[in-house]
């Protein structure tokens, strides 16, 4: 759908954003954009602004027309909405719901109490928000723990998934093969250069399910031929004794999720049915020490290196909410000009493990 077609009539026109919207903080930064939290002058509504150069998209516009040709069908309480998408001469802006709750792990090493059920009520959201967009002919392909951020601060908030810098709207009976996505979540098919298609989001859910369960991921290596080929063999284990206190209901559930073969491999709607997502077997048992442990040893990152910075918001919520509001603008997030693409590896941010003499973070890059 390129964007002097369809895109005329959803698309507003301005040569001045900042008119409309008092630019807050940046967010983060991307291969060619820029999020910024800003507020809207005329409702005080804050949102997130993903600031496009039109001179960075030379030869990338399918890429930017493609995110914003998924992102403008998506209406699901646990996906990030568009809002609005204003163009000027030099730019293109996305505004995007904000989500001001935080990322997934920073919330589960905050929490005193964590189990099994809490992780199967958090993946019944993700299956439930994916199921949605392959029925819509929409495959996410970069699902890492990174793009699930909390809708809010309430204790009870709702999971919601961002960035769909790599999506793909599949056409009628289309199989994709461009190889992308996070070498530690990608399926065992794209690695293998093989033709693929809505089942890769299905492994990666079982991968984050089973980091949910242990706090460190299921393949690792600090050379990525050694971690391809774990991966391209689906080679991985449930580690004692972190694993000793798991249901045996949650590793059959993520061994359907993290087959090998894309046709054996469960579907969004026959994980919804496993009797750890719908029946009761998911455990009661405290596993936060252990997970809270794992994750903090094997998830630390550069947190302004990323797309979105979740803490940023956070921490700009906790400042209204203290009143402090009226002091101006926050202080900038740093940017680097060496800026990884979205879906490329953030410092140190998700192949580290793991458990006992294995246990390490990965050096600096």
């Amino acid at each position: 759908m390129p964007l002097g077609q369809d895109g005329s009539s959803w698309k507003k026109r301005t040569e001045d954003i900042r008119r409309i919207y008092e630019f807050r903080e940046v967010l983060g930064t991307g291969a060619f954009s820029e999020v910024v939290l800003a507020e809207e002058k005329a409702t005080r509504k804050l949102v997130a602004i993903k600031c496009i150069a039109k001179k960075a998209l030379e030869g990338k516009e399918t890429s930017i027309e493609n995110e914003i040709a998924v992102l403008h069908k998506i209406k699901h309480p646990n996906i990030v909405a568009l809002d609005d998408i204003y163009e000027s001469s030099t730019h293109l802006y996305l505004i995007m719901q904000l989500v001001s709750g935080g990322e997934l792990f920073d919330r589960i090493v905050e929490k005193g109490f964590y189990t099994e059920r809490d992780a199967s009520a958090l993946i019944r959201q993700i299956l439930d928000a994916v199921k949605y967009l392959h029925d819509m002919g929409i495959v996410h392909r970069d699902l890492k723990p990174e793009n699930l951020l909390y809708y809010s601060m309430d204790e009870d908030s709702k999971i919601m998934i961002s960035d769909f810098g790599l999506s793909k709207i599949e056409g009628c009976g289309s199989v994709m093969s461009t190889a992308c996505g996070t070498p530690g979540y990608v399926a065992p098919e794209v690695l293998a250069q093989k033709p693929y298609s809505k089942a890769v989001d299905c492994w990666s859910i079982g991968v984050i399910a089973y980091i949910l369960l242990c706090g460190y991921p299921p393949f690792y290596d600090e050379n990525d031929a050694k971690l391809f080929e774990q991966i391209l063999r689906a080679e991985y284990e449930f580690d004692s004794p972190y694993w000793d206190d798991i249901s045996d209901s949650a590793k059959d559930f993520i061994q359907h999720l993290m087959e090998k073969d894309p046709c054996k491999r469960f579907t969004c709607e026959q994980a919804l049915q496993h009797p750890w997502i719908a029946g009761d077997t998911a455990l009661d048992k405290n596993i936060h020490q252990s997970v809270s442990e794992q994750i903090k040893k094997n998830f630390a990152k550069s947190k302004w290196k990323q797309a979105f910075n979740a803490t940023a918001v956070v921490r700009h919520m906790r400042k209204l909410q203290l009143g402090t509001s009226q002091e101006g603008p926050a202080q900038t997030a740093p940017t680097s000009p060496g800026e990884r693409p979205r879906g490329g590896t953030s410092n140190g941010s998700h192949h580290g493990r793991l458990p006992l003499s294995r246990a390490q973070r990965l050096p600096p890059d």
